[in-house]
């Protein structure tokens, strides 16, 4: 049973989300609509970017796109400079890290990360949502790229789930420009605002062939979504390559209720009835439907087939409504031999792993731990998983980097 703290958190976070939820559903529809869209809310507490390295981390904000307020937050652990390849780098007069031409640089996967929030709040900049990737960056040992999407109703359904598969091609872009630097063309490609397209940190030490999706909540759906169309467009995307993703407390739902979806209804944090008002928001009026393709993941006809998805690690809650959702997909995916192992986590509450109040309980960390052990398995010489057994329960399965081991059943 989640602890006093927890339930009385879950109270005054569902006091404020229902409000927001019920004043954007009351709001004139000639006065939601927005193209540029908003990717924060004004009672979001933000962290500032800091491009030194800090506690491990160096992170900046890039606006990916002119055309809507699509933002990215990078976060560059500094793993990637310590090391023999980058014995030293530059430091321009802001003060923050500049890979140092010329040199050979560390290569680190990228992981592209969707913040939750029911598709109406949260932001990449968030307080909560950039703590947990800076603890991501560093366990996994990755580059995270937070992605600002769209939010809703300002910007209905698909645009936020445009957004994601629109910085996948902005990753492909940036290593193909990279390469162009390599070959001394660099210095003579720009953008729109007259600045050099090259992302720097991406260029010196993005690792584009192995590109992790996380998506948390919603952003679990968004994150399902992207992978899709990266599995749909194939070779297209070269040289990304989306070798996994990570689906914590994917918020999705359907019209037929599961067992839990009825047992739990009323859970912590996201209930039933905020659920079903954020897809109201989200999806267009004459879309509204719970067996949506962008809600049930389990209903017929989706494309790709399941057989083509990656490896998707699932992490679920005792005490979330949309557990058993979350479950049968994982199960699915299993059925058709995609490497899909299961993290349950005893007594956990939706997002207990990424609410900035609970990112310091033992159980949020132990998460953070458990993903960046099956994140990191293919570069260990040790080729046993060993996860937080006395904190949840594992459905085995092997990591998205290897091809020719399995969990041992029962590790501890």
């Amino acid at each position: 049973m989640p602890n006093l703290m927890v339930k009385l958190y879950s109270v005054i976070f569902k006091y404020q989300q229902k409000h927001l939820l019920q004043s954007l559903i009351e709001t004139p529809e000639s006065n939601k609509s927005n193209p540029f869209g908003i990717t924060s809310r004004p009672q979001e507490s933000i962290a500032a970017s800091n491009p030194s390295f800090t506690d491990g981390v160096a992170t900046k904000d890039i606006h990916a796109d002119p055309f809507s307020s699509l933002s990215l937050r990078i976060f560059l652990p500094d793993t990637a400079v310590a090391s023999s390849l980058a014995p030293s780098f530059q430091v321009p007069n802001y003060g923050g890290y500049s890979p140092a031409a010329g040199r050979s640089h560390r290569k680190l996967p990228v992981m592209l990360q969707f913040h939750g929030g029911g598709f109406v709040s949260g932001s990449n900049e968030s307080v909560g949502n950039d703590a947990f990737c800076r603890r991501i960056a560093k366990l996994c040992d990755v580059i995270v790229v937070a992605v600002g999407y769209r939010l809703a109703p300002e910007t209905k359904y698909p645009g936020a789930f445009e957004d994601g598969f629109k910085v996948l091609n902005w990753l492909a872009k940036q290593a193909n420009l990279a390469l162009c630097g390599r070959l001394g063309a660099q210095s003579h490609i720009f953008d729109s605002f007259g600045a050099s397209m090259v992302e720097p940190w991406l260029a010196a030490h993005g690792d584009t062939s192995r590109c992790v999706l996380l998506g948390v909540s919603s952003g679990a759906n968004i994150a399902d979504y992207v992978v899709r169309k990266a599995v749909e467009a194939g070779k297209r995307l070269d040289p990304v390559k989306v070798v996994a993703q990570i689906l914590m407390f994917p918020f999705f739902i359907g019209s037929t209720p599961t067992h839990s979806e009825i047992k739990l209804a009323s859970s912590y944090f996201y209930d039933k009835t905020m659920c079903k008002l954020a897809w109201k928001l989200l999806l267009p009026k004459e879309e509204f439907n719970l067996d949506h393709p962008a809600a049930n993941p389990l209903i017929d006809g989706r494309q790709p087939p399941l057989k083509c998805m990656p490896p998707t690690l699932t992490v679920v809650a005792e005490h979330d409504f949309m557990r058993d959702r979350a479950i049968a997909y994982s199960e699915e995916l299993r059925k058709v031999n995609v490497d899909a192992p299961l993290l349950d986590y005893k007594d956990g509450v939706h997002e207990f792993a990424t609410l900035d109040v609970l990112l310091n309980t033992p159980q949020a960390q132990a998460c953070a731990e458990d993903v960046s052990i099956w994140v990191k398995n293919d570069r260990k010489n040790d080729k046993t998983i060993r996860l937080s057994l006395n904190l949840c329960h594992v459905i085995p399965d092997i990591s998205p980097f290897e091809s020719s081991h399995s969990i041992p059943p029962g590790t501890a």
